[in-house]
C-alpha cells in the first residue's frame, strides 16, 4: 500500500509511468526466478540473521533450532513468497488508488486536509476493497505455490513450526509436485485427496475475500 501511495500521489511525474513499469513487470515475473533467486541470494545472507534469532529468541518454538546450516529454510521460503506477492498487490492496489475521483481528493484538500488527511480520509475509502481483493490475490498465488517452495526448501518430511531448522514440512503443492511422479497405490490417492484440501483452503479464502469485499462495498453505500 505504502509504495502505490507514493507512486500514485507522491512520486515526481517523470517516476511514475516507470515506477508503474517496475511493478507490473515484477509481477509478471514467473515464481522460478523468485525461487532461484531465494535459494541463490537470500538463504545465504540470511544465515547471520536466522542464528541471532536462534541465540536471543531461542525460546520461542520458532526459533528453536538447530539453525540450518545452508539457509533452506521455512523462514526464507516465507520472505521468497512474499517478496513474490507483494508487486501483485502493489500493482492492483495502484490501479485502484489512480481510480479514486479526483473532485474527492480536491474537496478534502480545499477544506484544509493536509496530504495525509487527503489520503487517509478520501483516498483509502475508496480504494480498501480493491487493496483487500488484491491481498487476497497475492495470498492465493502464495497458497498454490509450487516452484519457488521446491527450490528453497530443503524438505525432510517432519511436522514442526521451527522457522530456522533444516526439517522442514514441504506445502500441498511442492508435495504433491515431488511426489506424484514417483507414487503408486494408495500414496497416489493421498495426494489426490491433499489437492482436495487445497481447492477447499483457496476456495474459502476466495469466498472470505468476496464477503470481504461486498462488505466494503455495502458500508461505502450506505455512507
Amino acid at each position: 500500500m505504502a509504495v502505490a501511495l507514493f507512486i500514485t500521489h507522491d512520486a515526481p511525474r517523470r517516476l511514475t509511468q516507470s515506477l508503474g513499469y517496475l511493478i507490473e513487470l515484477l509481477a509478471a515475473v514467473p515464481s522460478i526466478v523468485f525461487g532461484l533467486w531465494g535459494v541463490g541470494v537470500l538463504a545465504p545472507a540470511s544465515l547471520g540473521i536466522m542464528t541471532w534469532l536462534h541465540d536471543y529468541l531461542g525460546w520461542i518454538p520458532l526459533f528453536a533450532g538447530p539453525v540450518s546450516a545452508t539457509g533452506r529454510t521455512m523462514l526464507v521460503v516465507g520472505v521468497t513468497l512474499a517478496v513474490m506477492i507483494l508487486p501483485i498487490i502493489t500493482a492492483v492496489s495502484r490501479e485502484v488508488f489512480r481510480q479514486t475521483p479526483k473532485l474527492h481528493e480536491e474537496a478534502a484538500l480545499a477544506l484544509g486536509a493536509t496530504r495525509w488527511e487527503m489520503i487517509r480520509m478520501a483516498v483509502l475509502p475508496f480504494g480498501r476493497s480493491g487493496v483487500v481483493s488484491g491481498a487476497m490475490l497475492g495470498l492465493g498465488r502464495a497458497l498454490g505455490e509450487t516452484m519457488a517452495v521446491a527450490i528453497v526448501l530443503s524438505v525432510s518430511g517432519a511436522v514442526t513450526v521451527n522457522l530456522v531448522s533444516s526439517g522442514n514440512p514441504s506445502t500441498i503443492a511442492a508435495n504433491i509436485a515431488l511426489q506424484f511422479p514417483e507414487s503408486s497405490g494408495l500414496a497416489v490417492n493421498a495426494l489426490i485427496a491433499s489437492g482436495l484440501v487445497l481447492f477447499v483452503i483457496t476456495l474459502l479464502v476466495n469466498a472470505a475475500a468476496r464477503a470481504i469485499v461486498n462488505r466494503r462495498r455495502e458500508f461505502s453505500g450506505a455512507n
